[in-house]
């Protein structure tokens, strides 16, 4: 399986947030769906298991679960409309859960494109690593 790069990802994290405010944030979900947005967060208050799912991507595994690393498809709309393959989700794990959870880092093919979801994909916010 090829994970896709995220070397260097300063510059195009600060490209992405500065074209979603400037365009704006709210984007059409599904046919007769309520708009959705896609918020921020700060690495920070990342709880600790997304900074352990984030430093597996960082370093190309291993990764706990099979489905890590597979394309999300974006079925929800939330996220910018891109190319089927351009996002791949990964597992961030909940604490005494017996299941993988509703909580996922999604990547996009640009350098530090990471989102957070809590919610199994309700909602997503875009991850600042420089807070």
């Amino acid at each position: 399986m090829t994970f896709p790069p995220h070397a260097s990802r300063f510059g195009a994290a600060a490209a992405l947030l500065s074209a979603l405010l400037v365009g704006g944030t709210v984007s059409a979900g599904p046919a007769g769906a309520a708009p959705t947005a896609v918020g921020d967060i700060c690495y920070s208050a990342l709880p600790s298991q997304a900074h352990d799912t984030l430093d597996l991507i960082e370093q190309g595994g291993p990764f706990p679960f099979d489905q890590d690393g597979t394309v999300f498809q974006n079925r929800e709309g939330i996220l910018p409309g891109r190319s089927s393959g351009y996002y791949h989700e990964y597992t961030v794990v909940t604490p005494g859960s017996d299941t993988r959870g509703a909580r996922r880092i999604v990547t996009g093919e640009r350098s530090q494109e990471d989102y957070y979801t809590a919610d199994h994909y309700a909602s997503f916010d875009l991850v600042d690593h420089g807070c």
